[in-house]
């Protein structure tokens, strides 16, 4: 068994409250929901949880409020593994709030609308991140999404950029983003959407791998090293050195939530380049553990283990990636 890679995941944690619906709504419509669950969320706790269920060394950086959304939050934090000593509470503060909406699509899949309320996550500052001029260099790996103040993620990338240590953004939320931010990334890894948002390039709705790869090269010639584009149904891309990648979604029976299958995706494609998967191996690794994620229902409950996912890469003839994976973990 190889050396746990060290990862760093600052960003949010968000209690998440998910309805599922036969239909959304109409303006002034009400309509009875089929279900409800509540479920410990937010994309930074996700992705650091997915991390270290995959087998990583993992520490969260952020806030939470004091109330009990957020002794839930920490709790879920701390029985996956992950290091929470770096979660603060707020006392004054209410925990983020995640509003989800789940239907049918209309071709078998699940559609969902996400309303997100900062509440504590909006508290994470430059502050926060002190302790990272003295530890920085601890660590193999950090990755970073947009539901913190954009402050603390400059704050972020400048220090690990000193320390040479790579640097994951999940610019989710979409929202444009400067140039000294783009220039320190390793791995920026967006959604088809976000990137256009961020690239100023039309959605992509035909002509997906073309019009992902034009996205890509766009993203690249503002400094981002590596362009890591989740294209939904269509699998995932990758622009690598100028190297295009290109892996297909894995089927699975049925789609419950797809909520936190870009955290998923993203928290394995990190730990597997960490652990010296090639791109192509790590792209097939990632779209696997997603694979499962969509499956299952709620945000972090849906997060697979290492075990479940060596498990499908079996059951769909992926022995050879099967065997590298437990080689070199």
């Amino acid at each position: 068994m190889g050396k746990k890679p060290k990862i760093l995941v600052v960003g949010s944690l968000v209690m998440d409250l998910t309805v599922s619906t036969r239909r959304f709504p109409e303006p002034g419509e009400t309509v009875l929901g089929s279900s409800f669950q509540s479920a410990p969320g937010g994309k930074g706790a996700n992705q650091a949880i997915q991390a270290a269920r995959l087998g990583a060394d993992v520490t969260m950086v952020g806030m939470v409020g004091g109330d009990a959304f957020g002794q839930t939050l920490l709790q879920s934090l701390k029985a996956a593994g992950v290091d929470a000593s770096h979660v603060e509470i707020v006392p004054e503060s209410s925990s983020a709030v995640g509003a989800i909406l789940l239907h049918p699509d209309g071709h078998g899949g699940i559609q969902n609308r996400i309303i997100v309320v900062p509440g504590a996550n909006a508290c994470v500052t430059e502050k926060t991140l002190a302790f990272l001029e003295r530890e920085i260099s601890r660590y193999d790996f950090m990755m970073l999404q947009l539901e913190i103040p954009l402050e603390a993620n400059r704050r972020a990338v400048e220090l690990a950029r000193a320390a040479g240590v790579p640097v994951m953004l999940n610019p989710a939320p979409a929202a444009p983003l400067p140039e000294d931010l783009l220039d320190g990334l390793t791995y920026l890894s967006p959604n088809e959407h976000e990137a256009a948002v961020i690239a100023g390039t039309e959605p992509v709705r035909t002509q997906v791998l073309p019009a992902a790869r034009m996205t890509a090269e766009a993203l690249a010639r503002r400094g981002v090293e590596n362009v890591l584009v989740t294209l939904g149904g269509n699998g995932a891309a990758l622009l690598r050195q100028g190297q295009f990648f290109h892996s297909p979604c894995v089927p699975v029976e049925k789609v419950l939530d797809p909520t936190a299958a870009g955290d998923s995706f993203i928290a394995a494609f990190s730990v597997a380049v960490c652990q010296g998967l090639d791109a192509a191996a790590a792209l097939e690794f990632a779209n696997c553990t997603a694979a499962l994620t969509v499956s299952r229902m709620g945000a972090q409950p849906s997060l697979p283990s290492l075990n479940q996912v060596l498990l499908l890469l079996e059951q769909t003839g992926r022995s050879e990636l099967k065997r590298e994976v437990e080689e070199k973990w």
